[in-house]
């Protein structure tokens, strides 16, 4: 006779109500069950001391080691008696295995990509700067803890004028910026959150809900379908859980009313994917864990267009609030304790089929490659945010794009990584065919073609292009090829023979991917654009109208690889590439725009948009000095001392060889010569800036890496520091 021993991490069966209805069904299959804590188990004659429910009465009994046994006990309190649960995990097999916290079953449905449609996109919040990024994209978002449980600790915040509003159960409140930055610190120091755009499901009346699939495997190991109902909450909350006042009802009738001739339709819809998703999350556990589950309870909901969201996934889920939904969760618990105990080598044998169907389904990754005069950084930036949404991808760091850089990505790419994400510098021709013969891409971003580096190609633009063109004749001739239709120097591209899908993005011109609606917002940018058949707004975290353009380069590709609005609008909230726009705030609101990487005449011509559209007072221009312009240098220079002054820039700095060539055109123009400084020694320019800077200022500093024009930028933090 099977027996089931029963695992709680609570010493007496009394205190553990359904430990009474385990035992009474087990009586009822022919089973023999004890229950038991893991104090009393006893290796060495192979026995437990446990307790077994006779004439009303728990009774103290040596037990043998049972044939399977039931997890019922909490994981965090049973963790400090690991040594003896793994030990009994070698030698007994355990049903109710765990799939972790809510953050790691999204990560999990994430890197297995086939339902990671249905999340909600979530991000772990390490501090307010995260936390603000997401609000500012989305507007409502759900703050909740990682590993909370029946509703506990959930906020609903939104973005309103002048502040925000947090609400908690039917409780709201109002807080400025600093007010809910202090309130978030206070949060954090108690454990960790994760945030998500808040989708809500509301019936006729007005009431938010959701439902709750209940899911088990039966005797025979197949997922059936214990119960599914709505959760609705009371008015004037929004959560509908069950321990924060909610209500339930039973489905048919819940969907006859609020739908009406689409509740069949509904019902089916549901049950298809709890069942699906539950075996979905089994194969996941078969191939990373080696083994199995057996119960699910899923939250979803459900937007105006019937689409599934899944709001949490839990492993251990509590009883449907119905004695004989109870009773069934119990009988399908025991009936399939009693499987995993008969059938061993059936069980092993379905994950090693499993492991093996997957590996072999793994088939050739993407492999995308970005070069441009400018924007490869960004739009790399951007399109790894976005594709690790759900997938492990490789992407290079930050600047590393020469081919030694390439030849060590290539030894470092291995079979775990699900997507490739690299940029290809050059400087010369014949360095991008290089960097193909190392790493061939399957799709290809050419930001734009612009002045950088053209000293160096006989100030020709034209050569520039044919050099570019390097990355469309090495790539994949069957892959996908995207160019900004807005380039006028992009028209010089060699497309012709290129076999694969073309796809264009822009803002001005007609493109596939074009935004509009482009606004300046509180340290980002926020545009319109059509997606998927639907028009979305979207925000980026880092300020110009240019870096727009490295957004649509991986929206783009993004969407060719099957990501979806959601999952793009929340991968577009990216780890900023340092010396990018950053923005520094100090004292006397005085603003210091930090733009040192790179230095060309579009980059200048972008940074000064950003200082002319964020500046809200006096701005200043520090401005150094752009290298390999070759013939191009004087008159290049020229058109950026006429830009400095149509920008309606206030003081213009310049630094370095040859740059007073910019002041001087800017002078030719009509700006006041008073108000234009050049300089060949940074001491002296900090000298100036010393006198010269005002409460209220906003100073841009824009030069490349070569100048050391970061330096200046220290200057001013520490000099003009809070």
């Amino acid at each position: 006779m099977t027996i089931i021993g029963m695992l709680h991490h609570r010493k007496d069966p009394e205190t553990v109500i359904k430990s009474y209805a385990y035992a009474a069904v087990a009586k009822a299959e022919g089973l023999n069950f004890f229950y038991f804590s893991p104090a009393t188990v006893n290796f060495v004659n192979r026995s437990i001391k446990g307790k077994v429910y006779e004439n009303g009465k728990w009774q103290e009994r040596i037990m043998p080691f049972p044939d399977v046994i039931y997890n019922a006990g909490s994981p965090e309190k049973l963790a400090k008696s690991k040594k003896i649960i793994e030990r009994l995990k070698s030698e007994i097999p355990f049903t109710t295995n765990s799939i972790g916290n809510k953050w790691s079953i999204n990560e999990r449905l994430m890197e297995a990509k086939e339902f990671s449609n249905y999340l909600i996109p979530s991000e772990i919040v390490r501090n307010g700067e995260t936390f603000f990024k997401y609000i500012n994209s989305f507007q409502k978002v759900v703050f909740k803890p990682t590993d909370g449980r029946k509703g506990k600790g959930i906020y609903f915040i939104s973005k309103i004028k002048d502040g925000y509003e947090v609400r908690k159960d039917s409780n709201n409140s109002f807080y400025s910026k600093q007010q809910l930055n202090e309130f978030l610190t206070d949060k954090l120091s108690t454990g960790n959150f994760i945030v998500q755009p808040y989708i809500q499901s509301i019936t006729r009346s007005g009431q938010v809900y959701d439902y709750r699939l209940h899911v088990q495997k039966n005797g025979e190991g197949k997922w059936v379908i214990t119960t599914i109902y709505p959760r609705i909450a009371p008015k004037g909350s929004i959560i509908p859980n069950i321990n924060n006042g909610g209500f339930t009802n039973y489905l048919d009738p819940f969907l006859q009313q609020e739908f009406k001739e689409e509740a069949f339709n509904i019902r089916r819809t549901l049950e298809h994917f709890s069942l699906s998703l539950a075996s979905h999350l089994d194969e996941i556990q078969m191939v990373q864990f080696g083994e199995v589950i057996d119960e699910i309870g899923v939250d979803v909901g459900m937007d105006e267009n019937f689409k599934i969201w899944i709001y949490e996934v839990n492993w251990r889920p509590g009883c449907p609030p119905a004695f004989y939904l109870e009773l069934d969760v119990v009988i399908h618990s025991i009936q399939y304790a009693k499987y995993v105990a008969e059938n061993q080598a059936k069980i092993k044998r379905e994950i090693r089929i499993i492991k093996n169907k997957k590996i072999e389904e793994k088939g050739e990754i993407p492999i995308v490659a970005i070069t441009g005069s400018a924007g490869k950084t960004t739009s790399k930036a951007f399109l790894a945010s976005i594709l690790s949404k759900k997938w492990n991808i490789f992407e290079s760091k930050d600047y590393w794009n020469t081919t030694e850089h390439t030849k060590k990505h290539a030894e470092e790419i291995n079979n775990k990584h699900e997507a490739v994400v690299l940029e290809y510098g050059m400087a010369y021709p014949g360095v991008i065919t290089e960097h193909c013969s190392i790493i061939q891409p399957t799709i290809s971003i050419v930001t734009n073609i612009g002045l950088a580096h053209v000293g160096n190609f006989d100030s020709d633009i034209k050569k520039v292009a044919h050099a570019k063109s390097e990355l469309i004749h090495g790539m994949d001739q069957q892959g996908i090829l995207i160019v900004n239709k807005d380039d006028e120097n992009s028209k010089y591209l060699e497309t012709q023979k290129f076999k694969g899908k073309i796809m264009t993005v822009g803002i001005k011109s007609p493109a596939n991917y074009r935004a509009n609606d482009i606004q300046y917002e509180d340290n980002g940018m926020s545009f319109k654009m059509k997606l998927q058949g639907q028009e979305i707004q979207l925000f980026i975290p880092i300020l110009g109208e240019h870096h727009v353009y490295n957004a649509l380069n991986a929206i783009a590709v993004a969407d060719h690889l099957g990501f979806t609005p959601m999952e793009i609008k929340a991968g577009l909230i990216f780890r900023k590439p340092p010396r990018r726009l950053t923005i520094y705030n100090c004292r006397d609101n005085i603003t210091v725009i930090d733009d040192t990487v790179h230095s060309h005449p579009q980059g200048v011509r972008a940074a000064l948009d950003v200082l002319s559209n964020i500046g809200k007072h006096r701005k200043i221009a520090i401005i150094g000095q752009m290298r390999e312009l070759g013939e191009l240098r004087e008159q290049e220079y020229c058109k950026v001392g006429e830009y400095v002054y149509e920008k309606g820039i206030d003081i213009l700095i310049t630094y370095g060889y040859r740059t007073e060539e910019i002041g001087n055109r800017a002078a030719v123009k009509g700006f006041s010569a008073t108000n234009i400084y050049h300089f060949i020694k940074k001491e002296e320019l900090h000298e100036l800036l010393k006198k010269i800077v005002k409460k209220d200022d906003t100073i841009l500093v824009k030069g490349a890496s070569k100048t050391n024009m970061f330096d200046t930028v220290e200057f001013l933090d520490q000099t003009f520091k809070e």
